[in-house]
């Protein structure tokens, strides 16, 4: 069966249909989000919500044209937001968390040497992760909503519910305990942030 009739049976809601083109396309799509992130975990990830965002817009794609190059560039702007949001993430980490010397900078309002921001490694982001996912669940979302998502402790403090104190003190012992994890089972990783 043809590519367009794939297409159409599958925005028909004929899930073989789907189904059939997902494993079409699905290693070009993986290959390209490994290459970008350097890590299967986060490529597979990637790779799935490439499909699913594919499959929500089947209805606006030219059925004329090859499908791999759409899936393609969906797949490349997922890793690029992915690869971004752990470059900000890892880096306001490893300001607050590994007390870069640019924290203090920004502690007294002044703007630190953008340049001077060291880029992580899909490995070091990686090790990063897993050291936050041994925290306690508040613990991680407390890291998550001011870290991940970059919200203050006003914005945090409403997405949680409680007062902004509580915010800023939730944090402060969730970056403790993150710490602590980072030094003791991921040493490696201490030593290359302090680089």
């Amino acid at each position: 069966m043809s590519q367009p009739d794939l297409i159409s049976l599958a925005r028909r809601g004929d899930g073989a249909a789907w189904e059939t083109l997902m494993r079409e396309h699905q290693q070009a799509v993986f290959r390209l989000a490994y290459l970008l992130l350097g890590d299967a975990d986060e490529a597979e990830d990637v790779a799935q919500e490439t499909f699913i965002r594919a499959y929500r817009a089947l209805e606006r794609f030219d059925a004329s044209r090859p499908l791999r190059p759409w899936l393609c560039r969906i797949a490349s702007n997922l890793a690029s937001n992915q690869r971004r949001s752990l470059g900000r993430y890892f880096g306001a980490l490893q300001r607050l968390v590994l007390l870069d010397p640019e924290a203090g900078a920004r502690a007294r309002g002044e703007q630190p040497d953008a340049e001077s921001a060291s880029k992580p490694s899909p490995e070091e982001a990686h090790s990063l992760w897993q050291a936050v996912r041994r925290l306690s669940q508040p613990d991680q979302e407390i890291i998550y909503l001011r870290y991940f998502l970059d919200l203050s402790e006003a914005e945090a403090a409403t997405a949680l519910e409680v007062p902004p104190g509580t915010v800023k003190s939730r944090t402060h012992r969730a970056l403790g305990r993150l710490r602590a994890v980072v030094e003791r089972e991921f040493p490696t990783l201490r030593e290359s942030l302090e680089e």
